[in-house]
């Protein structure tokens, strides 16, 4: 029997020796982790595989979240500008303009994508705007230009913020909401003025009951404002809490305390709520444009199902209508696109105001990504007797070595006086141009003389056949004007080339193009050697304006202002009478119809013309 006791009592001991071990070493693994956080060490772990860079850039939400105990409102600030820098290639393309002085002669420097401001050729990250420079000019990593004119009247508090966040301070403006925090505001003035008092207090002898009384308010409101930002979060008896709050603060003025220590204090409030206020804006701004700049989750759902039932259905869905395609006494519209739904409205509100859509060709021309849903969705959506062509975009260019883009646009602010009011007004607009893969029309419609390109973020009202009967006088493209914007506010960043500066800026979105001229004057050839000329003066995300701007002077038939309208994508103050009347409705800007952060009132123009009872749309539950 001893021996038997013996036998269980060692692998007992042996038991609980490693239990107390595992113990002790998740006691002393708990002890140093959060010692390794509080010294700043894990910034320099690094994940398998990956450059700490790259796994930001991969992720920029986790990236732009992440914040440590120990880190101030002013080092989140800096990690939200790194974060937008580093976005910069895929956020919305913005060009702050060059002032108007005939003296200066400003350069872009060398640099990556980024924003920066021009003046003298020194370059500095675009959110940092001095406040000593009254004429701020930037230029971004996608090639927009922003513009400010010599204006001393100009409203400071306005210009700053459209030109360091843009159409973003457009759309806040319009969506503010009054908060009622009438009492919270209160409360908060309270606790920073006890705050202000307590270290002051607290140093004082005999003054130990004030003391805990100041620090007991100040925890009880911190716990509050924890849990509230409005007034309808409060507590209940809150005004009782304020009320108590207010003598404890009125008995510890009654006592001599060091004033500098307590103006000390209140700046070092002040400033702390100045940089969170500066960094909730830039984290709303960021937010804006990453919610304008990604795919709605329904529409990628809406391409993804049909690309796989193409693949799953029968190759014998396909139409023939090859002879069409190439038979120029047909009317040809050229789509870029790779938006499904929207590339349909604009075929859908085309065909449905034409006399005659028997004689409509569309040609969609998407990536690779895109092409068989595409392909798919004009198989089972037919359009009258209009007939629909998609072309695979990414082959096109590869075959004629020309990189592969869509339409661009490009965000110019400048300031503008009113005659109705003294002090100078932001106005931004939104170009929108041709990208390099338009210059592949001629030898893509090789048998064609004529075509009508149309933006995916159109919207056709009128019939368009007029276009085809148009006498151009030797032009090569038909283009609306924008003229609230003149080559001569752009002829500093346009270089040294010549140009009339009083000419206005030419929209893409409605275009006639006679391809026989443009074959004749060999465009497409001038456009590939300015664009590499251009190039090499420097890095800039706008060589696509820069190039077509030039590339077309003196070559663009100009348009009534009656066929198109612009700027129902950023401006929120279009005329309605002018909107009914408009042959075709411009969505340029950031806030497309298709997208939740439309502008409401324009959108209905555009839904009405997307085919609701298509049950794809309902499987990716796709409704705008």
């Amino acid at each position: 029997m001893k021996s038997g006791g013996s036998s269980y009592a060692v692998p007992s001991k042996k038991r609980w020796r490693g239990l107390v071990i595992g113990v002790l070493g998740l006691v002393i693994l708990s002890m140093l982790v959060p010692l390794v956080f509080l010294l700043g060490l894990h910034n320099g772990f690094q994940s398998p595989g990956y450059a700490s860079e790259q796994s930001s850039a991969s992720n920029p939400i986790r990236g732009f979240i992440k914040d440590t105990p120990d880190q101030s409102e002013g080092d989140q600030s800096r990690h939200v500008d790194d974060l937008v820098r580093r976005l910069a290639p895929s956020l919305s393309q913005d060009i702050f303009k060059k002032s108007l002085r005939e003296s200066e002669k400003e350069t872009i420097s060398s640099g990556t994508k980024q924003d920066y401001i021009l003046k003298k050729g020194v370059s500095t990250p675009a959110m940092k705007v001095p406040q000593s420079s009254p004429n701020p000019s930037k230029v971004s990593a996608g090639g927009a230009v922003h513009i400010t004119k010599d204006m001393n009247n100009v409203d400071e508090s306005g210009k700053q913020c459209e030109l360091k966040f843009g159409s973003y301070c457009i759309w806040s403006r319009e969506h503010k909401e009054e908060m009622k925090d009438s009492l919270v505001k209160k409360l908060k003035d309270q606790l920073f003025v006890a705050r202000a008092y307590f270290p002051t207090i607290a140093k004082l002898p005999a003054q130990d009951k004030l003391s805990r009384e100041l620090k007991q308010n100040i925890q009880e409101l911190e716990k509050i404002f924890s849990e509230s930002t409005t007034d309808a979060d409060l507590p209940p008896q809150v005004e009782k809490k304020l009320k108590r709050i207010e003598a404890v603060i009125a008995k510890a003025k009654t006592f001599p305390v060091d004033c500098n220590n307590v103006d000390k204090k209140l700046r070092q409030i002040y400033d702390m709520t100045e940089d969170e206020a500066n960094f909730h804006m830039k984290q709303s701004a960021f937010l804006y444009q990453l919610a304008v700049q990604t795919m709605p989750k329904s529409l990628h759902c809406l391409s993804m199902r049909l690309t796989v039932e193409y693949f799953k259905s029968s190759r014998d869905m396909e139409l023939s209508s090859t002879e069409k395609y190439t038979d120029p006494a047909l009317q040809h519209y050229v789509i870029f696109s790779n938006n499904l739904l929207a590339s349909s409205v604009v075929i859908n509100s085309t065909v449905m105001h034409a006399k005659d859509s028997a004689n409509q060709v569309f040609h969609v021309l998407t990536n690779a990504q895109n092409y068989y849903a595409m392909k798919l969705w004009f198989i089972r959506n037919t359009y009258e007797e209009a007939t629909v062509r998609v072309l695979n975009i990414e082959q096109l260019s590869s075959e004629n070595n020309i990189h592969v883009s869509l339409p661009v646009e490009f965000r110019v602010s400048f300031h503008s006086l009113d005659n109705s009011s003294p002090m100078a007004q932001i106005r931004t607009e939104y170009l929108s141009t041709f990208s390099n893969s338009h210059y592949l029309l001629p030898q893509i419609f090789q048998n064609l003389k004529k075509v009508v390109v149309l933006d995916d973020d159109v919207v056709v009202q009128k019939d368009l056949s007029d276009l085809w009967s148009l006498n151009m006088g030797g032009k090569v493209n038909g283009a609306v004007q924008l003229c609230s914007v003149k080559l001569d506010i752009l002829k500093s960043y346009l270089g040294e080339k010549s140009f009339h500066k009083n000419s206005c800026v030419w929209m893409s979105g409605l275009n006639v193009i006679d391809l026989d001229k443009w074959r004749e004057l060999d465009l497409t050839e001038k456009h590939q050697a300015l664009v590499k000329e251009l190039s090499r003066q420097g890095p800039s995300g706008a060589v696509a304006l820069r190039a077509s701007l030039l590339v077309f002077q003196d070559l663009i038939h100009v348009l009534g202002d009656s066929w198109a309208l612009s700027g129902l994508g950023h401006d929120y103050r279009l005329d309605i009478q002018a909107i009914k009347g408009a042959a075709v409705l411009h969505y340029n800007g950031n806030m497309k119809p298709w997208l939740e952060l439309g502008i409401p009132k324009y959108k209905h123009y555009w839904r009405n013309f997307w085919n609701q009872d298509e049950q794809f749309l309902s499987d990716c539950n796709v409704s705008l």
